[in-house]
């Protein structure tokens, strides 16, 4: 236990310190994430948060984490290095889509030939148990770059793939923990404590953005968890799970349903399943007039939701739980889409009192937009023709 407080705590103040001077040295060289015609912020913004993140991380783990004894690790803290200066990389001069996915690919190769990370059995999703050893490597490699992906394309706007990366991370080492797997307790534990600082600094109006950087190494953390989960939970010391690829699947339900909805469209539309546009779920909620504190808040509390249902009613096994899920996310982006908000009327009005009246008397008017109807369809004012 104190290995996983020791953890969090040294990523949060690495990441907290590190920040500000992350920030210095962006403006010093001008190094602004710059706002254009798709982009939601209006002024510059430095976008090198993630190198932070990756600091408070690296040093919490290997300042808690015994490699000897996690041989797996070592092969997790490289591919952390390498998606950091693909990010970097990416968040400094701009990767072309096809660079960072050859880049993804390699990470995924080491997690799983040299990290042995593989999903290797459905545990009775759709029927399917033990899988062989080319849909066991396809499978997980598909599964790796979904998700990082996933985190990286939904950091659209200020808080959410923080937020998000927090739930997940959380939820994970607080599992791993209570099923004595200390190892990835930490992982989770210390990277909850780099996102945590980051986020000081991230709610709307942000001061920085976590970047490529930031996001893909999000991706990686989430990534190992979910896979590790898995393979592990069924035989867990303590607290096994019966439906493990429902409940990892849950509970990255939203970036994960998200991404994959996004990249379906924009194949649909023979595009590139990379390319930019404005599909994302944040999206939808910005043009019904939500701003970026509501957005962050409902989606985070809504990822919390399908992670409660999945623990709680995995006695029905991962297929009705996946699918149930699935009906869930779609039901909710149809009503988001079908379902407009209410919008008030406004109008043009004139106002009368003795105040006012000197004014016009000064040759001014005195005009305002005020709604046209309050709650009881009563006229909020009368109107002067």
């Amino acid at each position: 236990m104190e290995q996983l407080i020791i953890g969090g705590v040294i990523a949060f103040i690495v990441t907290f310190y590190a920040i500000p001077v992350t920030i210095q040295v962006a403006e010093a060289k001008k190094l602004f994430d710059v706002p254009d015609e798709r982009k939601i912020h209006k002024t510059p913004i430095p976008s090198l948060g993630g190198l932070a993140m990756f600091a408070g991380l690296m040093i919490g783990m290997l300042l808690t984490v015994t490699i000897t004894e996690n041989r797996a690790f070592q092969y997790y803290l490289v591919a952390f290095l390498i998606i950091f200066f693909l990010g970097l990389k990416d968040d400094i001069v701009i990767l072309s889509p096809i660079k960072k996915f050859i880049g993804q690919v390699f990470v995924a190769a080491i997690l799983c030939f040299k990290g042995n990370l593989l999903i290797t059995s459905m545990h009775g999703f759709l029927g399917l148990g033990q899988l062989d050893i080319t849909a066991s490597y396809l499978l997980t490699f598909f599964t790796i770059i979904v998700v990082i992906n996933a985190f990286n394309l939904i950091d659209g706007i200020d808080g959410l793939a923080g937020s998000l990366g927090l739930v997940t991370c959380t939820v994970f080492g607080v599992y791993f923990y209570l099923a004595q797997d200390m190892a990835h307790a930490i992982l989770g534990f210390t990277m909850a404590g780099s996102i945590i600082a980051f986020l000081i600094y991230n709610y709307n109006p942000a001061k920085i953005f976590m970047g490529d950087t930031g996001s893909m190494l999000l991706g990686v953390v989430n990534v190992i968890l979910v896979i590790h989960f898995i393979e592990a939970a069924p035989s867990a010391k303590a607290f096994p799970t019966t439906a493990s690829p429902a409940i990892g699947f849950g509970i990255l339900l939203l970036p994960l349903m998200d991404t994959l909805r996004v990249f379906a469209i924009r194949i649909i539309n023979r595009r590139s399943p990379f390319s930019p546009d404005r599909n994302h779920l944040h999206h939808i909620l910005l043009e019904r007039g939500m701003g970026h504190k509501a957005i962050t808040f409902s989606i985070a509390i809504a990822s919390i939701l399908p992670i409660i249902f999945c623990f709680t009613l995995q006695r029905y096994g991962s297929t009705l739980i996946i699918a149930s899920l699935i009906a869930f996310f779609f039901t909710g982006i149809v009503l988001l889409k079908v379902v407009k908000p209410r919008r008030t009327r406004m109008r043009v009005v004139k106002t009368y009192n003795s105040g006012l009246i000197e004014k016009e008397q000064q040759s001014t008017h005195a005009i305002k937009l005020v709604p046209l109807y309050l709650k009881d369809e009563e006229p909020a004012m009368v109107e002067e023709e």
